[in-house]
């Protein structure tokens, strides 16, 4: 069977190839509603399938998205993805995701992979940019987001949520039970102060700490952002003879694991222990008690992001301020913080 062309559709559609090429492409030029009927019929009617390769050759552009994250086995970084390729769907775009590991080199892998296939744009969750990262980008030029932080080594557009008024919240919370002081499990040594998540929750708890008249010396403690790793440090926590009475989670994947230990050592939560995370999570609501927590809106994030890397007017001007799209972070209320 003679494969179905361009040509034949404009024939059975009555117009042109370049009509057919503005409906296909939703643009550049617009199409009456009447004849995109017409081409959308003759398209469904013949079975044409355009040639996404041959319009990625002419255009240098692909309908491929390419997203890079620290680690997608992460309840976070896995929503977040789903979120950012349901959004892309929207558009028309499918979405490749690369996993750096935390790693500079993988990370720079990633960059020059996807690059180099001209995807139409990057969406990019960094964990500290790299200096030969930030080098990558600069030398392709490229259309990219970041999304979810904002490393200082780049100076490029990105969608946040408020991370440290977001901490301040849970930590204001947990100290209106009552608490003399909210302990805070934060991110590892090298955890970049400035940009990251995880040093802006740990910002908004000694904010809030401070604000209280608590002092904060002596009250951070530095765990891995994952819950097996976090567990294993809540165990030598809540195991010490200082233990807290309140412990404020950068990620919902620590708090998980200091769950996790504190039921191990028959400790009831939140009776003895009141525990709370951040980013919600779809787990939070399921662990024994269910976690309170802060929620960003990840499908709105998404979507500017994603709206952000396809639109011609990413290369906005003005100062780092005008260049972040920020989302208001919510407390949401459950059972761990000792609220019925």
């Amino acid at each position: 069977m003679a494969k179905v062309t361009r040509d034949d559709v404009a024939r059975l559609a009555g117009t042109s190839t370049a009509v057919v090429s503005y409906v296909i492409n939703n643009g550049p030029r617009p199409v009456a509603p009447a004849t995109r009927e017409r081409v959308l019929a003759a398209i469904k009617d013949l079975g044409y399938r355009p040639d996404r390769v041959a319009q990625a050759m002419a255009s240098r552009r692909t309908d491929l998205i390419g997203m890079i994250v620290p680690d997608a086995r992460q309840p976070f970084f896995a929503e977040m993805a789903h979120a950012v390729e349901q959004a892309a769907a929207e558009r028309g775009k499918m979405v490749l995701v690369g996993n750096s590991d935390y790693r500079d080199e993988r990370e720079v892998h990633y960059l020059r992979a996807f690059l180099g296939m001209r995807v139409s744009g990057l969406i990019l969750v960094s964990q500290g940019m790299s200096e030969r990262a930030a080098s990558e980008i600069e030398a392709w030029d490229a259309r990219i987001v970041l999304l979810h932080e904002r490393p200082e080594a780049i100076d490029d557009v990105a969608v946040v949520t408020d991370d440290i008024g977001g901490a301040q919240l849970a930590t204001r919370h947990l100290l209106e039970h009552g608490h003399p002081y909210v302990a805070c499990l934060g991110g590892v040594e090298n955890t970049p102060e400035v940009g990251d998540p995880v040093a802006d929750h740990v910002e908004g708890w000694r904010r809030a700490m401070l604000e209280s008249g608590r002092s904060v010396e002596g009250r951070l403690f530095q765990a891995p952002y994952n819950r097996y790793d976090a567990y294993q440090v809540a165990l030598e926590v809540l195991s010490g003879p200082d233990r807290p009475p309140a412990i404020f989670c950068a990620t919902d994947d620590q708090a998980i694991g200091v769950l996790r230990a504190a039921r191990e050592l028959r400790i009831d939560v939140p009776g003895e222990l009141a525990v709370a995370g951040f980013d919600d999570v779809k787990e939070a609501a399921l662990t024994d008690p269910p976690l309170t927590t802060v929620a960003s809106d990840r499908p709105a994030m998404a979507r500017a992001a994603v709206d952000l890397v396809l639109d011609d007017g990413l290369r906005v001007s003005g100062s780092r301020r005008e260049r972040l799209k920020q989302f208001p972070s919510a407390l949401v209320i459950r059972r761990s913080c000792g609220c019925r």
